[in-house]
């Protein structure tokens, strides 16, 4: 594939010049897609001119054509050209090849328009005037792209690593374009799992959808994987994407595979989802990492709020991060359970930030609280570092299921994948490790249960799903207040703007002279007789302000009480001092459920908080349950530092080197 692509994209040389790297692109990515349909609809162009002259229509058109050209490994042509030129014909007329060209692209059936996203009329024109047409032409006439020497699965990769290309030599986020077939590998053969069994039956009939398409390399690795189960089965795959270049080449990789290309829409699928009366058997998706939806704030958060039926109903992540509300997405495009226990399941990739951004109460706190409570995590497995090309950062893979099977419902199966990586020979990007077969089917299997002694060992913990939910309580201590109207008190309310403006505040604080107030309601009292005799007046505000300046913390003083409301009389809480703690669900070997809330927390506070801070106590009202999936500590290996003998050893050992080069220097 490295071969082809360098081959395809060394036409880069012949547009050096009047072309700047950026422009590449948009000349190689057309014409290869042109190619890949000239040699497809090659053996067929007397089949295709027959039934165009005969028919007018163009359902009927495609009927018939479909029906011509169907053999036992091809779906049959859905798509034709009116046009008589092929990029060999075209050539022949040199004086009238841009007119040529634009003929044979003209006449492409309306279901292929995807010529128009690329511009290409204009591209044709615009090498016809900086004089590399003919050369460009002639180019990729000279490739083979037949589905013979290239299989369906090969082209999305040529597709992708040529968007590769062109995004790295732009200095664009080539990544984003880009999924490793490995991880693509990975990700379909954990989604298929469970189904080997059911997708190897005759008359097997699937929906696969990828939200964040591309090229639409996902979908062509599960579908060519699905049918290695079952060469009969019958597939549907349904794709959205925002990039223009991306849906028109994955919209043209349908319409060659015998898919329905009216499957492939185009659209950001966070503002709108495209296929919003449909659910699927299999969810597939890498989106992109890092990326904030600022732009499309407004449309997510009125999604959220649209009386709690929205995609994004469960919460919302910070806006500079969307990987959740791709998860929540996918979650939501999971077919329904029928009657026979078969739902969806799907597979994204996200990096490490889902697992356990945002406290309890948050967004994204609620978002994992969402996926756990209606059991929709399987597993999630972390992949090596270095595994993508844009990034080096750690990535993970959920699968999910709205259907597990009943030895692993209300389960959550984490997979330590980091040290299962292979080295490339060659970096690409950032991509400098990989996923071989033997690894990739032992994390599968590690995954169902099934590994085996010769395995490659695959570290893999189990955990019931609330093992990753938690109370954040608020302790509150009491406000204990020292009052003292020393000259540095005195000197801190003249610096408070609201204070300041204050005619005689200073001179009637300098009356109480030096004697503490250990109560705060005691000070209160004396103060108001103070600002009377001086005939100061302060607001309510003001006073209070005074009282938070002055007033010092001391374990000695006498507890501040609510001075009215609903509350008169409490303990007031002193915020310097109010802490929080995690209390997980199940401490004490309490159940795991919502319900032993009070008798948990309140265990865990008499036996860890209580006997530290006597007059500490619970704010009740301000516990939040939170979710967050520790995945590097479950898996944390303590390693104890090395002897200091060993260490000295090695010291001297550094020194008397250092010492003898010294000495060499100095000889």
């Amino acid at each position: 594939m490295s071969v082809l692509s360098g081959f395809v994209w060394s036409v880069a040389d012949t547009l050096r010049g009047p072309y700047s790297e950026a422009e590449y692109g948009s000349v190689i990515l057309p014409f290869t897609v042109l190619r890949r349909l000239e040699c497809v609809m090659a053996p067929y162009r007397e089949v295709m001119s027959e039934i165009v002259a005969r028919y007018e229509g163009e359902q009927q058109r495609r009927t018939h054509l479909k029906l011509k050209t169907r053999t036992a490994e091809n779906p049959g042509l859905s798509f034709w050209t009116t046009s008589d030129y092929t990029l060999k014909k075209a050539l022949e007329d040199p004086d009238n090849l841009a007119e040529n060209l634009i003929d044979y692209v003209g006449g492409f059936s309306t279901n292929l328009d995807v010529f128009k996203s690329f511009d290409f009329e204009n591209v044709i024109r615009t090498l016809d005037s900086r004089n590399r047409l003919w050369q460009v032409t002639r180019h990729f006439e000279s490739i083979d792209l037949s589905p013979a020497a290239v299989s369906n699965a090969d082209m999305g990769d040529l597709f992708e690593n040529l968007i590769y290309r062109f995004a790295e030599s732009a200095n664009e986020g080539a990544g984003q374009f880009y999924t490793p077939r490995d991880v693509v590998r990975l990700l379909v053969d954990l989604v298929y799992a469970d189904d080997a069994d059911a997708l190897r039956g005759r008359g097997t009939v699937r929906s696969i959808y990828d939200p964040t398409v591309g090229t639409g390399g996902m979908l062509s690795v599960a579908d060519e994987h699905l049918r290695s189960f079952s060469p009969d089965a019958s597939t549907a795959l349904f794709g959205q994407e925002i990039n223009t270049r991306t849906y028109a080449i994955c919209k043209a990789d349908l319409l060659i595979t015998g898919q329905d290309p009216s499957n492939v829409r185009q659209g950001d699928t966070l503002v709108v989802d495209r296929f919003e009366d449909l659910k699927f058997d299999y969810v597939l998706s890498n989106p992109p990492f890092g990326t904030d939806w600022k732009a499309v704030e407004s449309e997510v958060k009125a999604e959220h709020t649209r009386g709690g039926h929205g995609r994004f109903a469960p919460g919302l992540p910070s806006v500079g991060d969307a990987a959740m509300l791709f998860l929540l997405h996918v979650a939501s495009k999971m077919r329904d359970v029928d009657e026979t226990g078969r739902g969806g399941k799907a597979g994204i990739v996200l990096n490490g930030s889902p697992l356990f951004n945002g406290g309890a109460g948050s967004g994204p706190s609620n978002i994992r609280g969402h996926m756990f409570e209606n059991d929709l995590v399987d597993a999630i497995v972390a992949l090596p570092n270095d595994m993508f090309y844009n990034t080096g950062i750690a990535t993970y893979l959920w699968i999910l299921s709205n259907a597990k099977p009943v030895g692993r419902k209300d389960t959550v199966q984490l997979i330590d994948a980091t040290e299962l990586g292979t080295k490339l020979r060659k970096s690409i990007g950032s991509k400098r490790l990989a996923i071989p077969d033997a690894h990739r089917d032992a994390i599968v299997r590690a995954f169902t249960g099934t590994l085996s002694e010769d395995d490659v060992e695959v570290p893999t913990k189990t955990f019931h799903k609330r093992d990753f939910a938690y109370w954040t309580i608020t302790v509150e201590r009491p406000l204990q207040l020292r009052f003292q109207a020393t000259p540095e008190a005195i000197s801190a309310v003249a610096e408070q703007t609201t204070l300041a403006k204050v005619d005689g505040l200073g001179e009637a604080l300098e009356t109480f002279g030096s004697m503490p107030y250990l109560n705060r309601e005691k000070f209160d009292e004396d103060l108001g007789q103070h600002l009377h005799d001086r005939g100061v007046q302060l607001t309510p505000a003001q006073r209070k302000k005074l009282l938070l300046t002055i007033g010092a913390h001391d374990d000695t003083a006498d507890y501040c009480r609510v001075p009215s409301g609903k509350n008169k009389g409490n303990i007031e809480p002193d915020p310097a001092l109010r802490d929080t703690e995690n209390v997980p669900f199940g401490w004490g070997n309490h159940p795991k459920t919502h319900e032993a809330q009070r008798e948990t927390v309140q265990a865990y506070f008499d036996a860890e908080v209580k006997p530290h801070v006597a007059d500490a106590w619970i704010a009740w009202d301000k516990t939040r349950t939170g979710y967050e999936i520790p995945f590097t500590r479950h898996f944390y290996t303590y390693e104890p530092p090395r002897p200091l003998e060993e260490i000295d050893a090695d010291l001297e050992r550094v020194v008397g080197e250092i010492m003898e080069l010294l000495r060499e220097v100095e000889g």
